[in-house]
């Protein structure tokens, strides 16, 4: 690539920051009314007769029996799942779409003017965390561990306040949580002690509930951040947008 394209492309990545802040201002704008929700990840290839589809489906009807909203990826599998379980219980049922290989489509239980498409990923994340009350974390991939330490990270640095952060099957977690305490706590000490008690683990939907409702029993519901600023710029940055 000689300079002439080099700088041609850069100013090409300029004009992208219009379009980062248009899908930023259509996310506020249509996620802002619909009040407290719940952010449920989790894998997309989760077939219908899997055992976490179904605990999903029996997850996002207590949320939604408890008066909050449901926030997926909008995708098959575990995000299909958590949607159609609040469309069961006539409750919100929010999708944050994005294409991937796997998620050709937004799923068919996705309330109509609550399905918002994205082609960034990190504006995407910004919506799950603004209006999410707590994250609920299923098996899943990659995505879906990016999700959480994304979660994690912002917790971790005070980047917006502490939520609950549940991880839901523990057979599924537990190798990773020993690796988290045995190789990166103990023998790298590359997180601290305290960091171990962000997220916890359930195994059954209305423990889900319970540790929400204690959580939340002292204080009420709010939209998160509160370093927006310092939020932003960091992605901006990290993007090179």
């Amino acid at each position: 690539m000689n300079s002439q394209e080099w700088f041609k492309k850069r100013s090409h990545d300029s004009w992208s920051v219009f379009k980062v802040m248009g899908e930023l201002v259509e996310g506020y704008e249509r996620l802002s009314e619909i009040g407290p929700c719940i952010s449920i990840f989790g894998s997309a290839r989760t077939k219908p007769d899997n055992y976490y589809y179904k605990e999903t489906i029996k997850i996002s009807e207590l949320i939604v029996s408890k008066g909050l909203g449901v926030i997926t990826g909008g995708g098959p599998g575990i995000m299909e799942a958590a949607n159609k379980g609040a469309k069961k219980t006539n409750g919100i049922s929010v999708g944050l779409n994005i294409k991937l290989p796997f998620e050709n489509e937004p799923n068919e239980f996705i309330d109509k003017d609550k399905s918002i498409d994205f082609d960034y990923f990190f504006v995407r994340k910004v919506m799950f965390v603004k209006y999410a009350q707590a994250f609920v974390v299923m098996p899943g991939g990659f995505g879906t561990f990016d999700e959480l330490f994304e979660a994690l990270t912002l917790i971790q640095t005070n980047k917006i306040e502490k939520i609950p952060v549940i991880l839901y099957g523990s057979e599924f977690w537990n190798d990773c949580l020993n690796w988290l305490n045995k190789v990166v706590l103990e023998k790298f000490e590359n997180i601290s002690e305290e960091d171990m008690f962000i997220f916890k683990i359930a195994d059954k939907p209305n423990e889900v509930i319970s540790i929400i409702d204690d959580f939340y029993s002292s204080q009420e519901y709010s939209p998160n951040f509160f370093r927006e600023e310092t939020y932003f710029i960091s992605f901006f940055f990290h993007f090179n947008i």
